[in-house]
């Protein structure tokens, strides 16, 4: 997901942390339409850590895995990292363009949360066993 200037709150075009939470949410949506054939609901998150900072014209892939389930709960690790990020003429970009897709992509944010799927929406899923 490309962060655009309309992402951009603070000066220095740096994007507010929060977005990285909502692409978490985001995450977290599929994987339990996957998992329960229901969207749910977001619980709470755990734990956020907030590693690099992330700006206006930075693409992000944001990952998540369900690590634990209970009867209605899951449990989810995130993690989002900066892939590509835009050059100014003074780091070798040629054009207004300019972009690098880095070697090593970077790891902006790393959140853990527990979502929840009532039971009267749970679909039973090929594989899966009810606790």
């Amino acid at each position: 997901m490309r962060m655009s200037s309309h992402d951009a709150h603070y000066a220095g075009n740096l994007v507010d942390g929060a977005r990285m939470l909502q692409l978490f949410g985001d995450v977290a949506t599929e994987l339990l339409i996957r998992y329960d054939g229901d969207e749910g609901l977001f619980k709470a998150y755990t734990e956020i850590e907030f590693m690099a900072p992330v700006f206006g014209g930075d693409f992000i892939e944001a990952v998540g895995r369900i690590t634990e389930t209970g009867r209605t709960s899951r449990k989810m690790v995130f993690e989002a990292r900066k892939v590509i990020r835009p050059l100014t003429k003074e780091q070798g970009g040629i054009a207004e363009s300019s972009a690098e897709l880095m070697e090593k992509p970077v790891v902006v944010c790393r959140a853990s949360g527990v979502c929840v799927t009532p039971l009267a929406v749970q679909r039973i899923t090929p594989g899966k066993k009810r606790s």
